[in-house]
C-alpha cells in the first residue's frame, strides 16, 4: 500500500511537470499501431457484418488486457532488477495514463494566437486537436471548441485513468498502472475505431460500447465532484439532467455540460465535419460568453478534481492496515 501512494503522487507530480513528451515514446503510440495493424488484417479478413463484429470483439480483448498484462509484466521485471527501478517504472507509465498537462499545452497553443488576433494560426492549431472543420471558424467559435475538447477529455483524459489507477490499488496483484493502461487502450480503441460509419460501422462497435460502459462510473463521479466544488450541487445536477440526456454520447455531453453549468456557458451548436452539417444539443445556459479565461477556469477545475480524488485516494490508503 505504501509503495502504492508514492506511485500515485511521482505520477501526478511527473504529469504536471512534464505531461507526454513529443519525442518521447508513448504507451498510446504502442497501442495506436497495434490497433492499426490489427485493423487493418481484420477488416481483410472479415467481408461481412457479423465477422467484424466478433472481430471486434477479439480486437477489444486483445488489445486491453493484452496493455494490462504488458505493463504488468515490464513493471515486475524492472522490480526484479531493483525495487527502486520498479517504483520509477511504475510511475512513469502511470503518467502515461494522465493527460492533465497535454490538455492544458493543448489549449494554450491554440489561445496564444487566439489572443493576439492571429485567427489563422489559431484555426491551424486547433484543426491538430478537434475532428471538426476548422478553416472558416470565427473568435467564438474556436473558444467553443477548445472548452468542448477541455470538458470532453477531463473525463476520458484525467479522472477515469485515475478512477482505474485508485481502483487498481485496491485489487491484489493487478495495481494502479495495469488497470490504467487498460482503460487507456479501451479509449484509444474508441477513437480509432469507434465510428458508426464505414469501414468501421462493425468492427468498431464493440469498442465504442466498451469504452462507454468503462467511462459512465467515472464520468458521473466528475459531475459529482464539479457540482459539490459548484457550491450549487442541485442547480449543476438540475442542467445535467435537463440538457446532457439530450446528448448522442452517455459521458461525453455530462462532462461538458457539468463544465458549461459550472462557468455559466453554453457549448453544442453546430459544427462541420468534411463539409456536413452536424447539431450538437445545447448545453448549460449562456449567461456568460466564454473567453479564455473560461477556459483556464475549466482546466483548474480538473484539476482540482483530480487533487481531490487522489487525496480522498491516498487517505484511505494511510487509514488502511498495511496488508
Amino acid at each position: 500500500m505504501t509503495n502504492s501512494i508514492y506511485i500515485l503522487i511521482i505520477a501526478a507530480v511527473l504529469d504536471y511537470l512534464i505531461g507526454d513528451p513529443w519525442d518521447w515514446p508513448h504507451p498510446v503510440q504502442v497501442m495506436g499501431w497495434v490497433i492499426s495493424l490489427l485493423t487493418k488484417f481484420f477488416l481483410q479478413l472479415c467481408q461481412n457484418s457479423l465477422t467484424q463484429r466478433l472481430a471486434g470483439i477479439l480486437l477489444g480483448i486483445i488489445l486491453i488486457i493484452g496493455s494490462g498484462l504488458v505493463g504488468f509484466l515490464i513493471i515486475q521485471i524492472a522490480r526484479w532488477v531493483h525495487p527502486l527501478l520498479g517504483i520509477a517504472i511504475d510511475s512513469i507509465l502511470l503518467a502515461s495514463c494522465f493527460a492533465g498537462k497535454s490538455l492544458r499545452t493543448a489549449a494554450v497553443a491554440v489561445l496564444q494566437p487566439l489572443i493576439v488576433g492571429d485567427l489563422e494560426k489559431a484555426r491551424q492549431i486547433l484543426s491538430n486537436y478537434v475532428g471538426r472543420d476548422t478553416q472558416n471558424l470565427s473568435q467564438a467559435e474556436i473558444l467553443r471548441a477548445v472548452l468542448e475538447t477541455v470538458a470532453e477529455n477531463a473525463t476520458d483524459g484525467v479522472t477515469a485513468p485515475l478512477f482505474y489507477a485508485i481502483v487498481g490499488v485496491f485489487v491484489p496483484v493487478v495495481g494502479p498502472t495495469s488497470l490504467a493502461l487498460a482503460y487507456k487502450a479501451s479509449s484509444t480503441l474508441d477513437s480509432m475505431v469507434g465510428y458508426r460509419e464505414a469501414p468501421y460501422t462493425y468492427l468498431g462497435w464493440f469498442c465504442a460500447r466498451l469504452e462507454d460502459c468503462l467511462t459512465w462510473l467515472p464520468c458521473r463521479l466528475t459531475v459529482v465532484t464539479l457540482a459539490l466544488l459548484s457550491g450549487k450541487p442541485m442547480y449543476l445536477w438540475r442542467i445535467c439532467h435537463r440538457d446532457a440526456i439530450n446528448d448522442p454520447s452517455p459521458n461525453s455531453g455530462w462532462s461538458e455540460c457539468a463544465y458549461a453549468a459550472f462557468l455559466g456557458v453554453q457549448l453544442g451548436g453546430t459544427n462541420w465535419y468534411r463539409g456536413v452539417a452536424k447539431y450538437k444539443p445545447l448545453l448549460g445556459d449562456a449567461i456568460y460568453s466564454i473567453t479564455a479565461t473560461s477556459i483556464q477556469n475549466a482546466l483548474q477545475l480538473t484539476r482540482y478534481c483530480f487533487l481531490l480524488w487522489l487525496g480522498i485516494a491516498i487517505a484511505i490508503l494511510l487509514i488502511l492496515p498495511n496488508r
